[in-house]
């Protein structure tokens, strides 16, 4: 007999604890997942990434090299290559960085190849990187062998 009100007293206390989990969440918003459901969808169709204000991250990205004849260059804005151009040469790119590149950064780079100087020697044709009109890195006349290279933020 002691068992049998032991065990029955133990399935009443689960009983009671189980039905009473949630139960005073009801008051705060809470029940069942179809509501809970229910209640959270007008909030995020009210606001769409149309409605929301835009960030600054889309940016206008120039690339020049310099210098005569053709050249390899290597370079990176909304899409990048390694290819052999006649000079001067001029890419214009629009790059649309995501929310991660606007707040770690985004690499642009122009790394051009060789040319024969004035006085008959080999050196890098120079480059120029423009962010939406403004200069913001150069080669020194190609006098760096790193060529160009600047991170977008913002």
């Amino acid at each position: 007999m002691r068992k049998m009100l032991t065990g029955t007293a133990l399935k009443v206390a689960a009983a009671v604890l189980l039905s009473g989990c949630g139960s005073d969440d009801g008051a705060k918003g809470g029940g069942s997942a179809a509501e809970s459901a229910g209640d959270k969808a007008p909030a995020s169709q009210s606001t769409s990434p149309k409605e929301t204000a835009p960030e600054k991250g889309t940016h206008e990205v120039t690339l020049e090299v310099g210098g005569t004849g053709k050249a390899a260059v290597m370079y990176k804005a909304a899409s990048s290559g390694f290819e052999g151009r006649s000079l001067p040469w001029t890419l214009t790119e629009v790059v649309e960085l995501t929310a991660a590149e606007r707040r770690v950064g985004y690499l642009v780079t122009a790394v051009p190849g060789t040319i024969t100087a004035a006085d008959g020697s080999l050196q890098q044709a120079p480059c120029v990187i423009k962010v939406d009109g403004k200069k913001v890195a150069d080669n020194n006349a190609g006098k760096n062998p790193k060529g160009c290279m600047f991170t977008i933020k913002a």
